[in-house]
């Protein structure tokens, strides 16, 4: 029997309800959830393949439909979009200044880092080198970026995370080397920037200056980065080399509180970010080139990464990352000082 012809044997009030009874489970059915994702410059690929396996988990595991678009740049610059007004619900940054800096402004919880596993940071990675292939420039270590005659690209750390941590990387190997202090470290930073040829304002556009635009001999690049461009965008015409020493880097992951509060999506956001520890979401972690937090996983990949010697940022020579921020990015800071642009 035709549904119309149904709908006319049931009594007026009936069918009423009916209709109103229909119309609001294809509401039900049609509502989606949106999301956004305000992510920092190399975490394109992984958060790709993340948002999609996320959406299939959740709609599996709660029956809803959920949408993230992630967005991409500089940490620091994305950092002052979320403080500007865009409506992030979650942010996956490269530092975790710039996540406090949005605390700081009340937009989310100051004791933020508390929320999930391991300092809410799902995975780590490091600073190395890449260089092209054969290495025509001999470069092997920290000390060879300083050498003249080298072109190195890093991008700057005003606008990215990255290039901050590039720049304590070189801090920590300088400071370990004999003899090294605060004086000297600072004589080689100068020395390593006035190498620079090119401080791009995040860190994929300074490895599509390098990969694509052919500048510089070596590229001061996040690990993750490197092992991109060896395997998968330009096989066989570049190589990594790892330094002596670099920096454990731990990119930071955090609820924008002010944002799902208002738009209702707290539920959504906690299990997004949650769900970056599960093994499923480790195991893309590491395909993607980052490392992995769980040590389960972990393990499974460990001929991926290469072993090097690790500084935290906790390190005496650091303290954290707000005496870090204070002493060598604020204005006026060591890196104004040894560096002055063209």
């Amino acid at each position: 029997m035709k549904l119309t012809a149904i709908l006319a044997s049931v009594p007026s009030p009936a069918r009423v309800l009916l209709l109103i009874g229909g119309l609001l489970a294809s509401l039900h059915a049609s509502a989606e959830t949106t999301l956004l994702n305000v992510s920092y410059d190399p975490t394109r690929e992984l958060y790709t393949a993340y948002d999609k396996l996320f959406s299939t988990w959740y709609r599996q595991t709660n029956g809803d439909t959920v949408t993230v678009r992630t967005t991409n740049g500089g940490s620091g610059a994305q950092a002052r979009q979320v403080l500007a007004g865009q409506q992030a619900d979650v942010v996956t940054l490269g530092i975790a200044s710039d996540i406090d800096a949005l605390a700081a402004h009340g937009l989310l919880r100051k004791d933020w880092q508390s929320q999930f596993a391991n300092n809410s940071t799902p995975y780590t990675s490091t600073i190395v080198f890449l260089v092209r292939a054969g290495n025509p420039k001999g470069i092997h270590d920290w000390n060879d970026l300083v050498k003249p005659g080298v072109g190195v690209v890093t991008p700057n750390p005003k606008t990215s995370s990255g290039a901050r941590w590039n720049y304590l990387a070189a801090w920590a190997y300088a400071i370990h080397q004999p003899g090294g202090n605060e004086a000297s470290a600072k004589i080689f930073e100068k020395a390593l920037f006035s190498n620079v040829k090119v401080l791009d304002s995040g860190a994929r556009g300074a490895t599509n200056s390098f990969v694509e635009r052919g500048i510089g001999d070596v590229l001061v690049a996040w690990e993750d980065d490197a092992l991109l461009a060896v395997n998968k965008l330009a096989p066989g015409k570049y190589q990594v080399i790892v330094p002596s020493i670099s920096i454990r880097c731990e990119p930071p992951v955090a609820v924008v509180d002010s944002v799902v509060d208002r738009r209702g999506t707290r539920k959504v956001a906690l299990a997004y970010l949650e769900h970056l520890y599960s093994p499923e979401a480790q195991a893309l972690i590491a395909q993607n080139y980052y490392r992995p937090a769980d040590p389960s996983v972990a393990a499974k990949y460990t001929k991926a990464f290469p072993s090097v010697k690790l500084i935290g940022i906790d390190d005496p020579m650091f303290g954290d990352w707000h005496a870090a921020q204070a002493t060598h990015f604020s204005d006026g800071g060591v890196f104004d000082q040894i560096f002055q642009p063209n």
